[in-house]
């Protein structure tokens, strides 16, 4: 009878552990995940032991191409470079009172990062022009901001504003969502891993946990289209060890650091 490697079973209760915790993760995903953590394992085996244990790979949507027309040309901006193209949309939730509240997010199209969630009960055109004030002194302006047709998005002192900064605005057509396809899914990812399972007390509540997300989403949680990486990995640093009480090495000696992105 076979036995099995040796390592069969902390690698089963680690795929196990990480399936209960990110419950919409497919066994890719979780592969990534699995790397990250120093596993050198493949996607074949994770699959292997993601079905003999009975997890479920969420189902998928098919594609739509609803972006091209009938002569071939393409009708939405496509991003092209980071900072070339962010677009922003609002999400509504409740807290465990019943009272909305509302998410402005903000999101790079190109590098697929989460810029901003402001989260409060209410957000008009004020609240986006102090959103996006604050992106742009932190990042810079970037060449398109696409929003739908929304009237805190189309307000005329936001285009006011977004034109007297340099930018352009790129307004979807109404009643075509697929358009701001970056974005919306971004706000399903949203809704389906951390909104549908959480119960908020207070709004301070909401902006903490909303929050680690957001730093999560950004940093670690593995994007099938960037190759299952995340879109903006934390920088890693060697610094050289010096054993205590030596004397510290003169600066002409010291190569320059490696920086892991």
């Amino acid at each position: 009878m076979p036995r099995g490697r040796p390592d069969e079973d902390a690698l089963t209760a680690d795929i196990i552990a990480l399936a209960s915790q990110y419950g919409r993760y497919g066994y890719r995903r979780i592969a990534a995940l699995l790397r990250d953590a120093g596993w050198a394992v493949n996607v074949k085996r994770v699959e292997r032991i993601w079905r003999r244990e009975g997890l479920k790979v969420p189902h998928k949507q098919p594609k739509k191409g609803r972006l091209w027309l009938n002569d071939g040309s393409c009708i939405r901006l496509r991003p092209e470079r980071p900072n070339h193209v962010w677009s922003y949309d609002f999400v509504e939730s409740r807290t465990h009172d019943g009272r909305k509240f509302r998410m402005l997010n903000v999101i790079d199209e190109f590098t697929r990062e989460c810029l901003a969630i402001r989260i409060d009960r209410r957000l008009n055109s004020t609240a986006v022009i102090d959103v996006l004030t604050d992106l742009f002194i932190l990042r810079g302006v970037p060449g398109h901001v696409r929003s739908d047709n929304g009237p805190e998005f189309i307000a005329k002192a936001v285009r006011d504003w977004i034109d007297a900064v340099g930018a352009n605005t790129a307004f979807i057509e109404p009643g075509s969502p697929w358009e701001n396809g970056y974005c919306e899914s971004f706000n399903s990812k949203l809704r389906d891993e951390l909104l549908n399972g959480e119960i908020f007390y207070s709004l301070a509540e909401a902006r903490v946990v909303i929050e680690v997300w957001r730093v999560h989403y950004n940093t670690a949680r593995p994007h099938s289209s960037l190759g299952y990486r995340p879109p903006a990995p934390e920088a890693v640093h060697w610094v050289p060890f010096r054993s205590p009480g030596s004397a510290p090495p003169q600066a002409s000696t010291l190569a320059p650091r490696p920086v892991m992105h």
